[in-house]
């Protein structure tokens, strides 16, 4: 049995893992790389070969960065079945077509602003609609802890890792060359305690090889209890100062859970009102599935519908679905918070409310999830005092606010109650996390007697 990490090694985006055993190859994730904008271009259009030629596909969850090179893979020839539990079907249906508009729209509007440029390379689009519908095609939904059989010797059954809506866990028990071994892949692992969805669950023992993620191996997060605090002090000083509050937020998750806390907050009589605009026919149609899905919702949430009804519609809400409401929004008068998508603020709607507002220093811009290195979004973090949107440098002159407790990634405690959760293991290999966080961690497992891995892009590894 081999693994090979061809993407997700010693960064945090283009997941894409290779389980190779006696009678196929199994793709786990094949997701979208984002960072620099000419590498991200040539890495996403040239997937492995490998990976285009594997058996099956199992996709663990449906964010980007960890599906979207699925229609990529499919157009470039790959025949298989992709895997994924019923939520992060219905997501992708959403998701990677909305993907491929975004692409579409976006190079669109680059190759008509800079067509007078002799230098300008134009830019086209990875895949389109049709390409992934034909993706879709291929998607096999399996509930959790439900077991099936990708290959011939292999067993996997999803286990619900807490991350997002239909986010999971992948354990694979693989018969190979008369052994039998279990193999865990930790997908996106989230917290406990976090808004609307399940925790999440342990792996059943033993497990005898770990891939986990690590994208906070090095930092600890504020309580979930510290979520609402936060969000009330950056509404109310964007409510004082007469601005707007523009959030960043992945469609999936971080909107619905904004959502979630603002409206236990206005319940409780903690905010004054103020517009919400849901500025993202993505995040409004992923919120739709969230309605269809009760069952990956905890107990608090449940409790919250039976006595407050819709979670995610409340006064004050408006979801923005036409280019012309987005634009309508612009012309709004006073305080409102702004939430739109791409969560990275690398493309979508949230660039053209960036770039009317980055310069107004009555408005802020609220940081609420992981940004990748050389993203927009990872150059507000790092409290850059200009920054290039649609080509154009800008200065930054709204406020910058960062608020990591709203992350839905475990942070460095979790992540070693869940590695001590999988008992004396052979080996364990940390990806999906930048070195400053996978070090220290990768240091703090060796004490505690585990062997851990930190692959580089490219490696391949012999399990024995």
């Amino acid at each position: 049995m081999r693994l090979r990490f061809l993407g997700a090694a010693q960064e945090v985006t283009g997941s894409l893992l290779l389980v190779e055993v006696a009678s196929g190859t199994i793709a786990v994730d094949c997701g979208m790389f984002q960072g620099r904008r000419e590498e991200s271009r040539q890495r996403n259009r040239q997937l492995p070969a490998e990976a285009i030629h594997a058996d099956v596909a199992i996709l663990t969850h449906s964010h980007i960065d960890h599906s979207g090179n699925l229609p990529t893979l499919v157009k470039s020839g790959f025949t298989g079945s992709i895997y994924a539990t019923p939520a992060t079907l219905d997501l992708c249906a959403y998701m990677l077509r909305d993907s491929a508009r975004i692409q579409t729209g976006d190079a669109a509007y680059l190759n008509r602003k800079f067509q007078n440029d002799p230098d300008w390379i134009p830019i086209v689009p990875l895949y389109d609609e049709t390409d992934v519908l034909q993706a879709l095609e291929r998607f096999v939904a399996i509930p959790y802890h439900h077991a099936f059989e990708p290959l011939p010797g292999v067993k996997a059954t999803f286990l619900n890792s807490g991350h997002i809506l239909g986010s999971a866990q992948l354990v694979l028990d693989i018969s190979d060359n008369g052994h039998s071994r279990r193999l865990v892949v930790s997908g996106d692992l989230g917290r406990q305690g976090l808004p609307i969805i399940r925790d999440p669950e342990p792996p059943p023992l033993p497990v005898d090889y770990l891939v986990i993620e690590s994208t906070y191996g090095n930092r600890l997060h504020g309580t979930v209890e510290q979520m609402h605090d936060d969000l009330e002090r950056v509404v109310k000083d964007s409510v004082r100062r007469g601005g707007k509050l523009i959030v960043p937020a992945f469609a999936v998750g971080r909107t619905q859970e904004i959502l979630y806390v603002l409206h236990g907050l206005f319940k409780a009589g903690r905010l004054p009102a103020i517009p919400i605009f849901i500025d993202s026919p993505l995040a409004i149609n992923v919120t739709e599935v969230f309605r269809l899905h009760p069952e990956c919702f905890d107990a608090e949430t449940r409790s919250f519908l039976d006595e407050h009804g819709d979670v995610f519609s409340f006064q004050g809400v408006r979801y923005v679905r036409t280019p012309e409401e987005s634009m309508e929004i612009n012309r709004h008068a006073g305080p409102a918070i702004i939430i739109s998508a791409s969560g990275m603020a690398e493309a979508g709607r949230v660039l053209h409310h960036l770039r009317n507002h980055v310069g107004d220093e009555r408005s802020t811009i609220l940081i609420v999830g992981f940004m990748a290195q050389h993203t927009l979004g990872r150059r507000f973090v790092e409290r850059r005092p200009r920054v290039k949107i649609w080509g154009l440098e800008r200065d930054v002159r709204a406020r910058v606010e960062v608020l990591n407790a709203f992350s839905a990634h475990a942070d460095r405690g979790d992540l070693l109650k869940y590695v001590e959760a999988c008992g004396a293991m052979r080996r364990v290999f940390l990806v999906h996390g930048e070195p400053d966080q996978q070090g220290p961690l990768r240091a703090t497992l060796a004490e505690r007697g585990v062997c851990v891995h930190v692959p580089e892009r490219g490696d391949t590894i012999e399990l024995e």
